[in-house]
C-alpha cells in the first residue's frame, strides 16, 4: 500500500454551536470530537497526522500536544484552502492524502480502511466517500453520469432543485494521490454562493481531465453525521453512548437500562459487572469484575477493583480495591485511595485519604488528608480537622483503633494501634498504642434546675 498521510480539516468557528470553545473541541463520549477522528486514521494505518487549525487554535494545538501534526490555517476560505495549508508539510510527499473533518466523531477506522483499500484497488485519482442520508440537506450532492461515473459534487447552496433532490451526499472525506493534488488546488476559484475555496472543485477538475474519480459508499450514514449545533452534538452522543454500551454488553457487562445509563468511550468494565440506571461513568475509569455500580453512581477517572457494591455515590480521580460496600451518598475526592474490604457508608466524604484493608466508616464523617489503617472503625461524625487556616495537616490512625462518635481529630495527630478514643472528644495530641484517650469536660448535673418558669413562654 502507498504511504498514507491524514489531513484533518479542524479551522472552523461552528457558529451555530454558539461558543467560544473551538468547534471540535466540544465532546462527544468524553473525548473532543477532534480526537475520535484522529484516534480512527491512526487505527486505520496512516503514517503522519496532519491537523489543520483556524478559530481558537492555540486550544485545539494544547490539546492535540505531540498526537499530531498542526498547520494555521488564519483566513477560514473554504475546504480548498485549508487543504492547500498543507502542502509546505508535504512538498515532495507522493502516496495518498486522506483529507477528513475534524467534526465527524462517529466515523470509524474500518471505515477509513476500507476507502483506503477500495482508492488503492480501483487505481483512482480521487476517491469519494459518500452516504445516503434519509435527510440529505446541508450537505453535498453527489451529481453522477447515466453510466453512474462521479461527474461533480454540488453544494446545498448551489444546487438546482433536480440536483438537490439527490440523496447520496458527499461524506467530506476523500482519497487524493500526491503530488498531482497540489497544482489542482491552485486552479480553483471562489466564484460560488458562499465565496469560498471548495475541495469539491478538484473533482470537476479532474474529471475535465479524464482522470478516474471513485465513490465509495459507507454503509451506516451515523457515522458521517457532522456536528454543527448542540442538538446534532447531542445526537452524535447518543449514537456513540449507544456503540459503548452495546460494546460493553457484548463483552460480558450487564446494562440494566441502556437509555438512562451514560458511559464515556474510555471507560473499560470488566464481565459480571451490573450497570444500574443513572450511572454515569467518565474519562479513564476502569471497573473489574462482579461489580454492583449504581443507581445514581457518577465515577470520573476512578480505578476500582473487584467485587464492588456502589450506590448513590460520587466519586473522582481516586483509587477502590475490592469487595468494598460504599454508599449511599459518598464523596470521595481526588488523590483517594480505598483499599479491600472497606465500607463506607451513608453521607461519607474522603479526600487525600489512604483507608486501610477492612476498615469501617459508616456514616457522616469528613475524612480528610488522613492515613487510616486496616480494620479501624471510626464512629458517626467524626472529623479530620485538617485545616488551621493557611496549610493542611494530615492524621494518622493505626490498625485496629477505634474512634468514638463525635469526635474531632486536630491535624496534626496521631492515633496509635489498637487505641480508643472515646465518644465526643477532641483529640489535640498523639493517642499512644491500646490508650484510651478522653478528651472532653467532665459531664456536670445540676439538680432541680428546671422549674416552671422553664416552659412559660
Amino acid at each position: 500500500m502507498n504511504k498514507i498521510v491524514a489531513l484533518i480539516l479542524a479551522a472552523g468557528k461552528g457558529t451555530r454551536m454558539k461558543s467560544k470553545l473551538p468547534k471540535v473541541l466540544h465532546k462527544v463520549g468524553g473525548v473532543p470530537m477532534v480526537g475520535h477522528v484522529l484516534q480512527a486514521v491512526k487505527e486505520a494505518g496512516t503514517e503522519r497526522q496532519i491537523v489543520v487549525t483556524g478559530f481558537g487554535g492555540e486550544a485545539v494545538v494544547s490539546y492535540l500536544a505531540q498526537q499530531a501534526e498542526t498547520v494555521v490555517q488564519t483566513e477560514q476560505l473554504g475546504t480548498g484552502h485549508a487543504v492547500l495549508q498543507a502542502e509546505s508539510l508535504l512538498p515532495n510527499t507522493t502516496g495518498v492524502l486522506l483529507v477528513t473533518c475534524g467534526d465527524t466523531p462517529l466515523i470509524q477506522a474500518s471505515t477509513f480502511r476500507r476507502l483506503l483499500a477500495y482508492h488503492e484497488e480501483t487505481q483512482a485519482a480521487a476517491t469519494i466517500l459518500t452516504t445516503n442520508m434519509p435527510d440529505p440537506t446541508g450537505y453535498g450532492r453527489i451529481i453522477r453520469n447515466a453510466d453512474g461515473q462521479v461527474i461533480k459534487i454540488v453544494e446545498q447552496k448551489d444546487g438546482l432543485p433536480e440536483e438537490l433532490a439527490v440523496t447520496e451526499v458527499n461524506a467530506g472525506i476523500y482519497c487524493f494521490n500526491l503530488p498531482m493534488l497540489w497544482p489542482l488546488l491552485h486552479t480553483i476559484t471562489n466564484h460560488n454562493a458562499q465565496g469560498e475555496y471548495y475541495l469539491t472543485d478538484v473533482i470537476s477538475l479532474l474529471v475535465a481531465s479524464g482522470a478516474k474519480v471513485g465513490a465509495f459508499a459507507a454503509a451506516d450514514y451515523e457515522e458521517t453525521m457532522g456536528v454543527n449545533s448542540r442538538i446534532q452534538l447531542a445526537q452524535a452522543e447518543k449514537v456513540l453512548r449507544r456503540r459503548t454500551l452495546q460494546r460493553l454488553m457484548e463483552n460480558g457487562v450487564t446494562v440494566i437500562d441502556p437509555d438512562t445509563t451514560y458511559v464515556d468511550a474510555g471507560v473499560r468494565i470488566g464481565p459480571d459487572t451490573v450497570l444500574y440506571p443513572g450511572t454515569v461513568l467518565e474519562g479513564e475509569t476502569r471497573i473489574g469484575e462482579n461489580c454492583q455500580v449504581g443507581p445514581y453512581v457518577r465515577l470520573t477517572n476512578v480505578h476500582m477493583g473487584n467485587d464492588n457494591h456502589l450506590q448513590f455515590t460520587y466519586a473522582h480521580d481516586c483509587e477502590i480495591g475490592n469487595a468494598c460496600e460504599v454508599g449511599p451518598f459518598a464523596h470521595f475526592r481526588p488523590q483517594t485511595v480505598i483499599g479491600n474490604h472497606v465500607k463506607v457508608g451513608n453521607y461519607m466524604e474522603v479526600k487525600n485519604s489512604h483507608i486501610g484493608d477492612g476498615a469501617k466508616l459508616p456514616h457522616l464523617s469528613y475524612i480528610g488528608d488522613s492515613d487510616v489503617g486496616a480494620n479501624v472503625n471510626i464512629g458517626c461524625g467524626t472529623i479530620t480537622v485538617n485545616f488551621d487556616g493557611r496549610v493542611k495537616h494530615r492524621t494518622v490512625i493505626g490498625e485496629h483503633a477505634f474512634v468514638g462518635c463525635n469526635s474531632n481529630l486536630v491535624a496534626p495527630v496521631n492515633v496509635g494501634a489498637y487505641a480508643f478514643v472515646a465518644a465526643g472528644s477532641t483529640i489535640t495530641e498523639d493517642v499512644p498504642p491500646k490508650a484510651l484517650s478522653i478528651g472532653r469536660k467532665r459531664q456536670k448535673n445540676i439538680a432541680a434546675w428546671v422549674t416552671e418558669a422553664t416552659y412559660k413562654k
